[in-house]
């Protein structure tokens, strides 16, 4: 009784810290509304993002887009992640959470509030180029660099990994996702999705944003104390699934043939424990009838 009472005060204080203050309501909201989802309750994008890798997962997923000289200037002019990275966070995992298991409405919603702020960010990067948040490309990218990290996270981390119909799967979930934020040509097999990346090499270098930016996720993270030895292991596991070209682009140490392995295990660790302290997680809880699929995206 003890134990169950500290995880469920732990999982609490975890989940408020990851999806702000609101985050209970919003969750309720999310999982209880009644009405059609975009997604069947089996579909693979909620069995991925529904998991403790998603920890991992959108760590490696922002080192990852920063080496786009374009995304990382976008990031570091207007996203805030430096003065409010905790409400950046909630913003971005109250949105996966919405679109993988909320009614098709509230999905729809969500979508159309980042299409607003991706129209009115524009910029130059470091070099002079201009961009626009909204280009196709751009979002491209992005998506490209979520559902590489967030699939290997899950596969690596996962409480049930996917099988290989399962992984292309979830790229077709999270291309539905991807286009209606305004992406095209997303991949939806793993073999597209390397493809993908290798396609995108050649306009990916880590400038002195991105390599700052990956200091400040991996060595000044603003965590309280209390939570620091759990994130160097997110942090640690991270960057121990990034490619290697990846590692060494931002400027950080390859982990060796003991520090990998070793860095796998902690993140496997980390997530048995956040899986723990969280408890079931909420997809399971929602009703067929609430799970009732609406109308592809196409």
């Amino acid at each position: 009784m003890i134990l169950e009472s500290s995880r469920r005060r732990a999982g609490t204080a975890l989940f408020l810290r990851v999806a702000g203050p609101d985050g209970i309501a919003t969750r309720e909201r999310i999982h209880f509304t009644p009405g059609p989802r975009w997604f069947a309750p089996d579909a693979a994008i909620r069995r991925v993002h529904g998991d403790a890798s998603m920890f991992v997962g959108g760590l490696r997923a922002l080192l990852l887009q920063s080496l786009h000289p374009a995304a990382m200037a976008g990031v570091a002019g207007h996203s805030g992640y430096r003065g409010d990275p905790w409400g950046r966070l909630a913003r971005t995992s109250t949105f996966l959470a919405v679109t993988a298991f909320g009614t098709a409405d509230d999905a729809q919603a969500a979508v159309d509030r980042v299409r607003t702020v991706h129209a009115r960010v524009r910029g130059r990067t470091p070099d002079g180029v201009p961009y626009r948040a909204d280009d196709p490309e751009l979002l491209r990218w992005v998506h490209v660099a979520e559902v590489d990290s967030f699939l290997r996270a899950h596969q690596r981390f996962g409480a049930h990994p996917l099988d290989a119909a399962g992984a292309d799967a979830y790229l077709r979930d999270a291309a539905v996702v991807g286009r209606a934020l305004g992406a095209d040509d997303l991949p939806e097999t793993v073999a597209d999705l390397a493809a993908a990346i290798d396609a995108f090499r050649p306009a990916l270098a880590a400038g002195d944003q991105a390599r700052d930016t990956a200091r400040f996720l991996l060595h000044e993270p603003p965590v309280p104390a209390t939570l620091r030895a759990g994130y160097t292991l997110l942090s640690r596991a991270a960057v121990a699934t990034l490619p290697p070209w990846a590692v060494t682009e931002l400027g950080l140490r390859r982990p060796g043939p003991v520090g990998r392995p070793a860095a796998l295990a902690g993140g496997h660790a980390v997530t048995r424990t956040i899986r723990f302290v969280l408890g079931p997680d909420d997809a399971r809880r929602v009703t067929r009838d609430r799970g009732a699929v609406a109308p592809s995206h196409g």
